[in-house]
This record gives structure tokens, C-alpha cells and sequence, in this order.
């Protein structure tokens, strides 16, 4: 069962630290520039923060605060960059609803993250067994 746990948070952190090096390219950028203020500055830091957080989530080291950070990291890019409600082509209005529904599934998995922890088999779990040596 371990192991189960482990695999969660693999596949879970996977799809962030491989759509990270997105957010870094002048093609991301310029896509969502009409949506976001300032996206030159800002889709870059999204991108540091989302693999920050994954790859905290991934190695289970102080798991709790990257999934924090994914999940400031989903919120505002959810909200702002899957507007289905407001796209008219029932088709594209269907396919940015699987992604904002993706994106609400994810947050709910990053705030059990935040609130169980990164589980046994973790970074976490190695650095609370040490023991503390007497002075």
C-alpha cells in the first residue's frame, strides 16, 4: 500500500513538471497575454512555481507546502484561462470545460496533498525518522 501512495503522487505531480517548460516559451506567453496582465512576467512565474510544487510534491519534501503552491497556481489560471462559460463554438466550449473540470479534480487532489501530507514512502517521512542526537 506503500507504494500506492507513491504512484498517486508521481502521477499527480507528472502532468505540472512536464507543462512547465511551457510556460517559458513567447508562444504561451502571447496566447494568454489577452487574459493575463502582465504575462510576460507573470506565466513565467507560474511556470517556477508549478514545478517548484511538483517537484516538491513528487520527491515528498515539505510535500505539503508544494501542493500549496499548486494550488495557487491552479486558482487564478482555472478561472482565467478556461472560461467555457463565456466561448460561444459548442465544441471549444466542451473541450475548455474537460479542462476546467481537469483543473478542479487537481486542485482537489493538491489540497488532500496539502492536508495528508506526502505519506510513507517520501523525503518527509526519511527526515522525521532521524533520530535527534543529545548534546
Amino acid at each position: 500500500m506503500k507504494n500506492l501512495v507513491l504512484l498517486g503522487r508521481i502521477c499527480f505531480a507528472l502532468i505540472f513538471i512536464l507543462s512547465a517548460s511551457g510556460h517559458f516559451s513567447a508562444e504561451t506567453i502571447n496566447r494568454v497575454a489577452a487574459n493575463v496582465p502582465f504575462a510576460s512576467v507573470l506565466v513565467p512565474i507560474s511556470g517556477v512555481v508549478e514545478l517548484i510544487g511538483a517537484l516538491s510534491i513528487l520527491l515528498g519534501y515539505k510535500a505539503k507546502w508544494g501542493a500549496w503552491l499548486i494550488v495557487l497556481f491552479l486558482i487564478p489560471v482555472t478561472f482565467t484561462l478556461h472560461q467555457f462559460w463565456a466561448i460561444e463554438d459548442p465544441m471549444a466550449q466542451r473541450m475548455d470545460m474537460v479542462n476546467f473540470m481537469k483543473n478542479i479534480a487537481l486542485l482537489g487532489s493538491a489540497l488532500l496533498i496539502g492536508y495528508f501530507g506526502s505519506g510513507p514512502m517520501s523525503l518527509d517521512a526519511i527526515v522525521q525518522k532521524k533520530p535527534v542526537l543529545a548534546h
